[in-house]
Protein backbone atom coordinates (compact mmCIF):
# COMPACT_ATOMS: atom_id res chain seq x y z
CA UNK A 1 0.00 0.00 0.00
CA UNK A 2 1.61 3.38 -0.97
CA UNK A 3 1.72 6.07 2.11
CA UNK A 4 -0.74 9.07 2.54
CA UNK A 5 2.19 11.54 1.32
CA UNK A 6 2.73 10.03 -2.86
CA UNK A 7 -0.76 9.16 -2.98
CA UNK A 8 -0.90 13.20 -2.89
CA UNK A 9 1.82 13.72 -5.22
CA UNK A 10 0.08 10.92 -7.60
CA UNK A 11 -3.36 12.86 -7.72
CA UNK A 12 -1.57 16.22 -7.90
CA UNK A 13 0.04 15.08 -11.15
CA UNK A 14 -3.50 13.21 -11.85
CA UNK A 15 -5.22 16.73 -11.74
CA UNK A 16 -2.00 18.03 -13.74
CA UNK A 17 -2.74 15.99 -16.98
CA UNK A 18 -6.47 16.08 -16.66
CA UNK A 19 -5.92 20.15 -16.65
CA UNK A 20 -4.01 19.86 -19.77
CA UNK A 21 -6.43 17.39 -21.60
CA UNK A 22 -9.51 20.67 -20.95
CA UNK A 23 -6.77 22.51 -22.43
CA UNK A 24 -5.84 20.24 -25.31
CA UNK A 25 -9.48 19.53 -26.19
CA UNK A 26 -10.45 23.23 -26.28
CA UNK A 27 -7.68 24.01 -28.63
CA UNK A 28 -8.66 20.64 -30.70
CA UNK A 29 -12.28 21.53 -30.90
CA UNK A 30 -12.48 23.02 -34.59
CA UNK A 31 -10.73 20.44 -36.02
CA UNK A 32 -11.38 16.80 -34.13
CA UNK A 33 -15.18 16.06 -33.57
CA UNK A 34 -15.68 15.19 -29.92
CA UNK A 35 -16.59 11.81 -30.56
CA UNK A 36 -13.88 11.49 -32.62
CA UNK A 37 -11.50 12.88 -30.17
CA UNK A 38 -12.96 10.27 -27.30
CA UNK A 39 -12.61 7.30 -29.90
CA UNK A 40 -8.94 7.54 -30.58
CA UNK A 41 -7.97 8.75 -27.52
CA UNK A 42 -9.19 5.02 -25.90
CA UNK A 43 -7.87 3.20 -29.20
CA UNK A 44 -4.61 4.70 -28.40
CA UNK A 45 -5.15 3.70 -24.15
CA UNK A 46 -5.38 0.47 -25.55
CA UNK A 47 -2.63 -0.11 -27.78
CA UNK A 48 -0.49 1.61 -24.70
CA UNK A 49 -2.36 -0.82 -22.36
CA UNK A 50 -1.02 -3.88 -24.65
CA UNK A 51 2.10 -4.54 -22.88
CA UNK A 52 0.11 -4.72 -19.45
CA UNK A 53 -1.46 -8.30 -20.58
CA UNK A 54 1.64 -9.81 -19.92
CA UNK A 55 1.20 -8.42 -16.32
CA UNK A 56 -2.24 -9.74 -15.67
CA UNK A 57 -4.01 -13.15 -15.44
CA UNK A 58 -6.67 -12.47 -18.30
CA UNK A 59 -8.88 -15.76 -17.44
CA UNK A 60 -8.82 -14.76 -13.72
CA UNK A 61 -10.25 -10.99 -15.42
CA UNK A 62 -12.86 -12.62 -17.31
CA UNK A 63 -14.40 -15.05 -14.35
CA UNK A 64 -13.87 -11.58 -12.29
CA UNK A 65 -15.93 -9.77 -14.59
CA UNK A 66 -18.86 -12.71 -15.11
CA UNK A 67 -19.35 -12.43 -11.71
CA UNK A 68 -19.58 -8.25 -11.45
CA UNK A 69 -20.82 -7.37 -14.65
CA UNK A 70 -23.38 -4.65 -13.58
CA UNK A 71 -21.02 -2.83 -11.50
CA UNK A 72 -17.77 -3.31 -14.11
CA UNK A 73 -20.11 -2.08 -17.17
CA UNK A 74 -21.35 1.11 -14.67
CA UNK A 75 -18.41 1.76 -13.74
CA UNK A 76 -17.09 1.85 -17.40
CA UNK A 77 -19.50 3.89 -19.10
CA UNK A 78 -19.71 6.77 -16.33
CA UNK A 79 -16.09 6.66 -16.23
CA UNK A 80 -14.63 5.66 -19.96
CA UNK A 81 -17.90 5.89 -22.59
CA UNK A 82 -19.31 9.14 -20.98
CA UNK A 83 -17.06 11.25 -19.09
CA UNK A 84 -14.87 13.09 -21.67
CA UNK A 85 -16.93 12.68 -24.22
CA UNK A 86 -19.18 15.00 -22.44
CA UNK A 87 -16.39 16.98 -22.09
CA UNK A 88 -15.28 17.20 -25.23
CA UNK A 89 -18.91 18.08 -26.50
CA UNK A 90 -19.01 20.84 -23.70
CA UNK A 91 -16.03 22.32 -25.08
CA UNK A 92 -17.35 23.36 -27.80
CA UNK A 93 -20.02 25.86 -26.83
CA UNK A 94 -18.84 26.94 -23.11
CA UNK A 95 -16.36 29.15 -22.35
CA UNK A 96 -13.57 28.00 -19.84
CA UNK A 97 -14.26 30.37 -17.13
CA UNK A 98 -17.84 28.81 -17.11
CA UNK A 99 -16.54 25.56 -17.50
CA UNK A 100 -13.94 25.65 -14.74
CA UNK A 101 -16.80 27.60 -12.79
CA UNK A 102 -18.88 24.34 -12.77
CA UNK A 103 -16.14 21.52 -12.85
CA UNK A 104 -15.40 22.94 -9.32
CA UNK A 105 -18.46 21.49 -7.65
CA UNK A 106 -17.15 18.04 -8.39
CA UNK A 107 -16.04 17.56 -5.12
CA UNK A 108 -19.26 18.95 -3.59
CA UNK A 109 -21.20 16.38 -5.79
CA UNK A 110 -18.69 13.44 -4.73
CA UNK A 111 -18.99 14.61 -0.83
CA UNK A 112 -22.46 14.79 -0.93
CA UNK A 113 -22.72 11.04 -2.63
CA UNK A 114 -20.20 9.62 -0.16
CA UNK A 115 -22.56 11.09 2.46
CA UNK A 116 -25.81 9.20 1.26
CA UNK A 117 -24.28 6.38 -0.43
CA UNK A 118 -21.53 5.48 1.57
CA UNK A 119 -22.26 7.00 4.78
CA UNK A 120 -19.26 9.05 4.72
CA UNK A 121 -18.05 10.68 8.10
CA UNK A 122 -17.73 14.14 7.49
CA UNK A 123 -16.51 16.77 10.19
CA UNK A 124 -17.32 20.42 10.30
CA UNK A 125 -13.58 21.63 9.38
CA UNK A 126 -13.53 19.39 6.23
CA UNK A 127 -16.32 21.37 5.59
CA UNK A 128 -14.91 24.67 6.30
CA UNK A 129 -11.94 23.62 3.95
CA UNK A 130 -14.19 22.31 0.91
CA UNK A 131 -15.73 25.52 1.24
CA UNK A 132 -12.88 27.72 1.12
CA UNK A 133 -11.09 25.90 -1.42
CA UNK A 134 -14.48 26.58 -3.55
CA UNK A 135 -14.39 29.62 -3.07
CA UNK A 136 -11.29 30.42 -4.19
CA UNK A 137 -12.15 28.96 -7.38
CA UNK A 138 -15.07 31.00 -7.86
CA UNK A 139 -12.93 33.86 -7.38
CA UNK A 140 -10.06 32.23 -9.48
CA UNK A 141 -12.25 31.80 -12.81
CA UNK A 142 -14.30 35.04 -12.00
CA UNK A 143 -11.08 36.91 -12.32
CA UNK A 144 -11.15 38.32 -8.32
CA UNK A 145 -14.80 40.41 -9.10
CA UNK A 146 -17.66 38.35 -8.05
CA UNK A 147 -19.83 40.82 -10.39
CA UNK A 148 -19.14 38.70 -13.18
CA UNK A 149 -21.31 36.30 -11.86
CA UNK A 150 -23.99 38.75 -13.35
CA UNK A 151 -22.31 37.86 -17.16
CA UNK A 152 -22.11 34.58 -17.24
CA UNK A 153 -24.37 33.65 -19.45
CA UNK A 154 -25.67 30.33 -19.50
CA UNK A 155 -25.17 27.71 -22.13
CA UNK A 156 -25.31 24.05 -23.26
CA UNK A 157 -21.99 23.55 -22.93
CA UNK A 158 -22.20 24.48 -19.00
CA UNK A 159 -25.00 21.74 -18.45
CA UNK A 160 -22.95 19.41 -20.43
CA UNK A 161 -19.76 20.40 -18.00
CA UNK A 162 -22.40 20.08 -14.89
CA UNK A 163 -23.62 16.70 -16.14
CA UNK A 164 -20.28 15.36 -16.80
CA UNK A 165 -19.06 16.36 -13.39
CA UNK A 166 -21.97 14.59 -12.18
CA UNK A 167 -21.01 11.64 -13.91
CA UNK A 168 -16.96 11.20 -12.23
CA UNK A 169 -18.79 12.37 -9.30
CA UNK A 170 -20.74 9.14 -9.57
CA UNK A 171 -18.06 7.05 -11.24
CA UNK A 172 -15.81 8.16 -8.16
CA UNK A 173 -17.86 6.91 -5.26
CA UNK A 174 -18.77 3.85 -6.96
CA UNK A 175 -15.47 2.81 -7.27
CA UNK A 176 -16.29 1.61 -3.33
CA UNK A 177 -18.55 -1.40 -4.51
CA UNK A 178 -15.53 -2.32 -7.62
CA UNK A 179 -14.48 -6.32 -7.71
CA UNK A 180 -11.50 -6.05 -4.70
CA UNK A 181 -10.09 -9.66 -6.72
CA UNK A 182 -9.00 -6.97 -9.29
CA UNK A 183 -4.99 -5.09 -8.70
CA UNK A 184 -5.70 -1.49 -9.90
CA UNK A 185 -3.79 -2.26 -13.48
CA UNK A 186 -6.32 -4.80 -13.81
CA UNK A 187 -9.52 -2.68 -13.02
CA UNK A 188 -8.06 -0.23 -15.41
CA UNK A 189 -7.33 -2.70 -18.32
CA UNK A 190 -10.97 -3.76 -17.70
CA UNK A 191 -12.57 -0.44 -17.76
CA UNK A 192 -10.56 0.97 -20.39
CA UNK A 193 -11.69 -2.47 -22.51
CA UNK A 194 -15.68 -2.20 -21.40
CA UNK A 195 -15.60 1.55 -21.95
CA UNK A 196 -14.36 1.10 -25.76
CA UNK A 197 -16.59 -1.42 -26.14
CA UNK A 198 -19.41 0.43 -25.59
CA UNK A 199 -18.09 3.55 -27.12
CA UNK A 200 -17.61 1.49 -30.40
CA UNK A 201 -21.02 1.89 -31.70
CA UNK A 202 -21.58 5.54 -30.91
CA UNK A 203 -18.19 6.24 -32.84
CA UNK A 204 -19.30 4.07 -35.84
CA UNK A 205 -22.78 5.45 -36.00
CA UNK A 206 -20.79 8.96 -36.81
CA UNK A 207 -20.61 7.53 -40.59
CA UNK A 208 -16.84 8.89 -40.69
CA UNK A 209 -14.83 7.82 -43.90
CA UNK A 210 -11.58 5.74 -43.18
CA UNK A 211 -9.99 8.29 -45.60
CA UNK A 212 -10.71 11.49 -43.03
CA UNK A 213 -9.71 9.17 -40.34
CA UNK A 214 -6.43 8.30 -41.17
CA UNK A 215 -5.73 11.85 -42.43
CA UNK A 216 -6.56 13.04 -39.14
CA UNK A 217 -4.46 10.39 -37.06
CA UNK A 218 -1.45 11.58 -39.10
CA UNK A 219 -2.20 15.45 -38.52
CA UNK A 220 -3.14 15.49 -34.81
CA UNK A 221 -0.97 12.01 -33.82
CA UNK A 222 0.69 14.10 -30.84
CA UNK A 223 -2.81 15.12 -29.65
CA UNK A 224 -3.79 11.80 -29.15
CA UNK A 225 -0.28 10.45 -27.92
CA UNK A 226 -1.30 13.01 -25.04
CA UNK A 227 -4.62 12.41 -23.86
CA UNK A 228 -4.53 8.80 -24.24
CA UNK A 229 -1.24 8.47 -21.97
CA UNK A 230 -1.44 11.33 -19.56
CA UNK A 231 -4.77 12.03 -18.95
CA UNK A 232 -5.78 8.23 -19.36
CA UNK A 233 -3.49 5.54 -18.74
CA UNK A 234 -1.67 7.27 -15.97
CA UNK A 235 -4.47 10.03 -14.51
CA UNK A 236 -6.88 7.40 -14.39
CA UNK A 237 -4.39 4.37 -12.61
CA UNK A 238 -3.43 7.43 -10.06
CA UNK A 239 -6.97 8.22 -9.66
CA UNK A 240 -8.08 5.01 -8.84
CA UNK A 241 -5.45 4.54 -6.55
CA UNK A 242 -5.93 7.48 -4.86
CA UNK A 243 -9.39 6.85 -4.39
CA UNK A 244 -9.09 3.12 -2.42
CA UNK A 245 -6.03 4.87 -0.20
CA UNK A 246 -7.60 7.97 1.15
CA UNK A 247 -11.13 7.48 0.07
CA UNK A 248 -13.44 9.67 -2.77
CA UNK A 249 -14.51 12.16 -0.51
CA UNK A 250 -10.78 13.52 0.00
CA UNK A 251 -9.72 12.48 -3.57
CA UNK A 252 -12.08 14.67 -4.86
CA UNK A 253 -10.75 17.89 -3.34
CA UNK A 254 -7.61 18.02 -5.73
CA UNK A 255 -10.48 18.54 -8.44
CA UNK A 256 -10.22 22.36 -6.92
CA UNK A 257 -6.37 21.98 -8.63
CA UNK A 258 -7.46 22.37 -12.27
CA UNK A 259 -8.04 25.98 -12.22
CA UNK A 260 -4.44 26.69 -10.89
CA UNK A 261 -2.97 24.36 -13.13
CA UNK A 262 -4.56 25.41 -16.21
CA UNK A 263 -3.44 29.12 -15.49
CA UNK A 264 -0.09 27.85 -15.69
CA UNK A 265 -0.26 25.62 -18.47
CA UNK A 266 -2.02 28.88 -20.09
CA UNK A 267 0.62 31.07 -19.24
CA UNK A 268 3.79 28.79 -20.62
CA UNK A 269 2.01 27.18 -23.80
CA UNK A 270 -0.70 30.36 -25.07
CA UNK A 271 1.30 32.87 -23.63
CA UNK A 272 -1.70 34.29 -21.33
CA UNK A 273 -0.59 36.56 -18.37
CA UNK A 274 -0.56 35.89 -14.40
CA UNK A 275 -2.54 38.17 -12.14
CA UNK A 276 -2.62 38.95 -9.14
CA UNK A 277 -6.04 37.30 -8.10
CA UNK A 278 -4.73 33.70 -9.79
CA UNK A 279 -2.00 34.20 -6.75
CA UNK A 280 -5.07 34.96 -4.09
CA UNK A 281 -7.46 32.31 -5.78
CA UNK A 282 -4.50 29.76 -5.22
CA UNK A 283 -3.97 30.55 -1.18
CA UNK A 284 -7.52 30.35 -0.93
CA UNK A 285 -7.62 26.69 -2.33
CA UNK A 286 -4.20 25.97 -0.98
CA UNK A 287 -5.48 26.59 2.46
CA UNK A 288 -8.78 25.09 2.14
CA UNK A 289 -7.11 21.51 1.28
CA UNK A 290 -5.02 21.82 4.02
CA UNK A 291 -7.64 22.00 6.22
CA UNK A 292 -10.40 19.00 4.14
CA UNK A 293 -6.54 17.11 3.88
CA UNK A 294 -3.53 17.71 5.67
CA UNK A 295 -5.01 19.08 9.33
CA UNK A 296 -4.89 16.09 11.70
CA UNK A 297 -7.57 17.01 13.68
CA UNK A 298 -9.49 16.50 10.25
CA UNK A 299 -11.22 13.03 9.30
CA UNK A 300 -13.37 11.53 6.90
CA UNK A 301 -14.26 8.04 6.57
CA UNK A 302 -12.36 6.62 3.85
CA UNK A 303 -14.41 4.70 1.38
CA UNK A 304 -12.29 1.60 1.57
CA UNK A 305 -13.02 1.43 5.93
Amino acid sequence: MLSTQRVYILLALCVLFWSGNFIVGRYVNESIEAIELSFFRWLFTLVFLLPALFFIDIKRIKRVIKENFKILIVLSFLGITLFNTIVYFALNTTTATNALLINSITPIIILILSYFILKAKITKLQTSGIILSTVGVVFLVLKGDFTNLLSIVIQEGDLLILISSLTWATYSVLLKFRPKELTHLELFVTLVFLGFILLLPIYLLQGYGIQREIALVEDQWYVLIYVSLFPSVLSFYFWNTGVEVIGASKAGQFAHLMPIFGSILAFIFLGEKLHTYHIAGAVMIAIGIYLSLFLKTNRITPVNE
